[in-house]
């Protein structure tokens, strides 16, 4: 089902590309028509970027006059100082800059945005993460579709600027550049949920008040939200043409505490959010299937973990009772949904890298790739979506920043890096061993010489837990 949703997306996605976009705008040569903004730096201890995201944000090009910059400062270590002189130091130019912290970080990010709006001045509230670079010119390119009173969320694309540092970040940036082009504009271009992924887009203030403002009770606030948002009528607009630098975690325990906080929280608004979406009135039974899909995708690391553990007994039950073959042989079928997400994801990669022969190789080992690991991650993120689904409660882990062009040669000594091993990495090495017996079962099962229909995966999956279980190891020495 998950397979044929992003088929429909990618249909989606294909057409949006034949429109043109009629959309009225505010015009930006007319003082009376610029609205007050007000920019949120949720940060917590962000010792190797904060200086990095206070200057850039200085840059921002919008009339002094009509914009405020609130620096949500929940750190508890010594940046809370040197950021109070930053800030200090950036009012002195004349810009209209805060230091706002809290003694209570309840509700985490959620908590800070929502007293931050309390005394915001803006109309329109812009966020960004700590570490963001939005170009001088954002503002200019995403406040003037708010001339659509319906519009409350305007969502950029993420860039990558550390895109090709290491196998790790690029798996992560062919995921995220699925969503943000595949995914973010198919359901945009058809009037489907999208969600405001937690930074690089603005809000209109009375959109978040409408819909109950912040709340942290979920792990990812942002999809919460958006939902209840839409759920009032509010519209989304999602820009595929404006792209918002940022760094991608580096480390794979940065990227494991990104990864459980992103699929737990998908889990945790599903159970928040399934009465709602399918008892409202206000949505058609498509937008409906596709926003319970959407809230259930990181429920998919539980199928393929669980179709996983279970291939190897498969595969003995097969060949030891001739009578269940046709079975497997009609389960064959559901190889499609892989060959649905090559086609898909072709289409994705070519839109940023270019097409041609060569081109398509370089995706088909990035396909695998990205396939591989990703399914190294399953017995991760399958803990974070059962716990999600449980209702058990976790703190908001921070992924930690590493600002590589200031620190590149000494990011290792990152004071922010967990230290501690999770116990889940010794059984994804025992994974790793039960996958490499899985490809020695294809060698030694039936009577014609083996069985490889199963081969290539369970070889997908000992690279992919290995992936993981080697460079877990090795980030901790």
């Amino acid at each position: 089902m998950y397979a044929l949703a992003q088929l429909n997306l990618l249909y989606n996605y294909l057409s949006s590309k034949k429109k043109r976009e009629k959309c009225a705008k505010f015009d930006f040569s007319n003082p009376n028509e610029i609205p007050y903004v007000t920019i949120q730096l949720p940060v917590y201890n962000e010792m190797y970027v904060m200086e990095r995201l206070l200057d850039n944000i200085a840059l921002i090009e919008y009339p002094k006059d009509k914009l405020e910059i609130q620096v949500l400062d929940d750190s508890t270590d010594e940046t809370v100082a040197t950021t109070k002189a930053h800030v200090e130091k950036l009012a002195a130019t004349g810009l209209d800059i805060s230091h706002i912290t809290r003694t209570d970080r309840s509700g985490f990010k959620a908590g800070a945005l929502k007293e931050g709006l309390e005394i915001a001045k803006g109309e329109f509230i812009a966020i960004f993460d700590a570490d963001f670079l939005p170009n001088p010119n954002w503002l200019k390119r995403t406040i003037p579709y708010f001339k659509n009173e319906k519009i409350g969320v305007v969502q950029t694309r993420w860039g990558h600027i550390n895109r090709n540092y290491s196998i790790l970040t690029k798996i992560q940036a062919f995921a995220l550049d699925a969503h943000f082009t595949l995914e973010q504009v198919g359901r945009n271009s058809k009037g489907h949920f999208i969600n405001f992924n937690g930074t690089a887009g603005v809000w209109r203030k009375e959109c978040i008040i409408d819909a109950g403002n912040w709340e942290g009770d979920t792990l990812t606030e942002d999809l919460d939200l958006s939902y209840r948002a839409q759920l009032k009528n509010w519209e989304f607009k999602y820009l595929e043409d404006v792209e918002t630098p940022a760094e991608l975690p580096i480390v794979i325990s940065a990227a494991r505490s990104q990864q459980f906080r992103w699929n737990k929280g998908g889990a945790e608004n599903f159970r928040k959010m399934l009465k709602r979406v399918i008892k409202s009135k206000n949505i058609s039974t498509k937008t409906k299937i596709h926003g319970l899909l959407h809230l259930l995708n990181s429920t998919m690391f539980l199928s393929i973990f669980t179709v996983a553990i279970l291939s190897i007994p498969m595969l003995y039950i097969k060949n030891e009772y001739a009578h269940l073959r046709n079975y497997f042989y009609i389960m064959s079928f559901f190889v499609m949904s892989t060959i649905i997400f090559f086609v898909c994801y072709w289409f994705m990669y070519k839109s940023i890298y270019g097409s041609g022969f060569k081109k398509f190789f370089g995706y088909i080992g990035m396909f695998f790739t990205f396939f591989s690991i990703a399914m190294g991650f399953s017995l991760h993120n399958s803990i974070a979506v059962l716990e999600g689904h449980a209702g058990k409660r976790s703190e908001f882990v921070r992924t930690p920043k590493f600002n590589l062009s200031k620190y590149k040669d000494n990011w290792k000594n990152n004071k922010y890096l967990r230290k501690n091993l999770s116990p889940n990495v010794i059984i994804e090495g025992i994974l790793m061993l039960y996958f490499g017996f899985g490809m020695y079962s294809a060698f030694i099962v039936g009577d014609q010489g083996g069985d490889f229909g199963l081969f290539p995966f369970h070889l997908m999956l000992f690279i992919g837990f290995g992936f993981v279980f080697f460079k877990s190891l090795s980030s901790k020495v």
